[in-house]
């Protein structure tokens, strides 16, 4: 069915959402409606992608509210999922952002990722299924249009059986000039992923996937095990920007900081045992080689006052996260950010997973003359580190990275530990295809062998 009919079939509303088709249906051969190319799209807003932001709109619910996985699922189906989990003593689940694929060359490496997640759920036991996908941005290129939901995201995810939430990337909310009013990128993101009820949406055609139903585009996701605590980072291509806090960037309200505040202060109240992840699109860190050293960074650098705002938010709260998941940067790294945090010295993973299909970029560029000179994994790249940083890191170090291979991360949490696994797409089996794992204690809020 060509895409422009997909937005003359009915929405009707659901009592509990559908994740899958019935039966399992084999990849698509190519797009359903034509794609432009990036280079087109890119030469003609350049100079907004650096200046363009736009408004945060409000979550459905209060700050210090929290959106549970048994709601994901709803209300007959959730509580059973959550059973599960609690007997199995544990939760898996996956994470990657930058998945939409802008042309056809690119499509067969969306769906290599999204067919093996897939294969993920289907072969896994049910103890160690993945509950749900966190998406971290990205999911529809180039810029979130309606058209390309189908194509991008409900296609490759057809067959995925359980719920996929989403923050919002850069190319899921930026603003191509002359969209009509209505049909603004996030307008569409929140019509597919924070809907009030589960329909299908006009974008999902005659695929049976309903809309999800977070809150907002920042919510804070609360399962077994474990919260996860996503904030919309803006439409720039960099850096990421949350809120007006510096003076900077008077078209976004602060209404981001204010909901942090309130959920790391309910963790405190709570004494919250589980794991505290934050993610957000744009990578606090994204790699640069020394000064003086031959080559550049990759396409996208370090978001230096978007963590700033966020560790002094921490500060004032008394709450650190166990580890912090971004995309944007097409390719994976991992950090560790050690820290002296009240009265303890902790260790944080930093990763960065944006390479869920859209494509894989080069962690160095040749620069001048200068051939790249990747660095070492275990390397110490304190310079990194912001001179205004709120907290001053003890050590920053990039422990290991991959500028090749797409992938996705799956995350494995339980009462006493934090294992993010970074698993690289075309390997024969599950099992062969983890590249890199690390592993939190949270209690002690550091880092142990695997």
């Amino acid at each position: 069915m060509p895409a422009k009919q997909h937005a003359k079939l009915p929405q009707p509303i659901f009592h509990e959402p559908i994740f899958s088709e019935e039966e399992a249906t084999p990849s698509p051969t190519g797009f359903q409606t034509k794609h432009p190319s990036d280079t087109k799209t890119y030469d003609e807003v350049q100079k907004l992608l650096k200046k363009d932001v736009v408004e945060v709109p409000k979550s459905r619910i209060a700050d210090n509210d929290l959106f549970r996985l048994q709601d994901a699922y709803g209300s007959n189906h959730g509580p059973k999922v959550v059973d599960k989990i609690q007997s199995a003593k544990k939760i898996i689940f996956h994470a990657f952002g930058d998945s939409g694929a802008s042309n056809v060359r690119k499509y067969s490496s969306e769906l290599h990722v999204s067919d093996q997640v897939t294969l993920d759920c289907n072969q896994s036991d049910e103890a160690n299924r993945p509950a749900f996908l966190f998406h971290l941005g990205d999911v529809v290129y180039n810029f979130g249009e309606s058209q390309y939901y189908y194509d991008q995201f409900y296609e490759p995810f057809r067959n995925y059986p359980a719920p996929i939430l989403a923050i919002p990337g850069n190319h899921d909310s930026f603003v191509v000039p002359g969209t009509p009013k209505g049909k603004e990128p996030l307008t569409t993101f929140q019509r597919n992923f924070c809907a009030k009820e589960p329909v299908i949406t006009p974008e999902a055609g005659s695929l049976h996937r309903t809309s999800m139903t977070q809150p907002g585009i920042y919510f804070t996701l609360d399962a077994p095990f474990v919260r996860v605590i996503g904030l919309f980072s803006n439409s720039l291509e960099d850096p990421g920007v949350l809120s007006n806090r510096e003076g900077k960037w008077p078209g976004i309200n602060d209404r981001q900081l204010k909901f942090l505040s309130a959920q790391l202060k309910r963790i405190k109240k709570e004494n919250y045992k589980g794991a505290v992840l934050l993610a957000t699109h744009h990578p606090p860190y994204s790699y640069s080689p020394p000064p003086k050293k031959g080559g550049s960074g990759g396409n996208h650098g370090c978001s230096a006052i978007m963590l700033k705002q966020i560790d002094e938010i921490c500060l004032q709260e008394g709450v650190y996260p166990h580890a912090f998941l971004s995309a944007h940067a097409h390719n994976y790294q991992r950090y560790t950010r050690i820290i002296k945090f009240g009265k303890s010295e902790i260790d944080v993973p930093f990763i960065v997973c944006g390479d869920g299909g859209h494509n894989v970029n080069p962690l160095v560029r040749a620069s001048k003359g200068h051939p790249a000179e990747e660095p070492h994994p275990g390397s110490t790249v304190d310079y990194m580190e912001s001179s205004h940083a709120a907290i001053a890191a003890k050590q920053l170090l990039l422990e290991k990275y991959d500028d090749t291979n797409y992938g996705y991360l799956r995350i494995h949490v339980d009462k006493e530990q934090l294992r993010i696994g970074f698993h690289q797409v075309g390997a024969s089996t599950l099992a062969q295809s983890r590249y890199d794992m690390v592993t939190v204690d949270l209690a002690e809020h550091i880092m142990v062998s695997n």
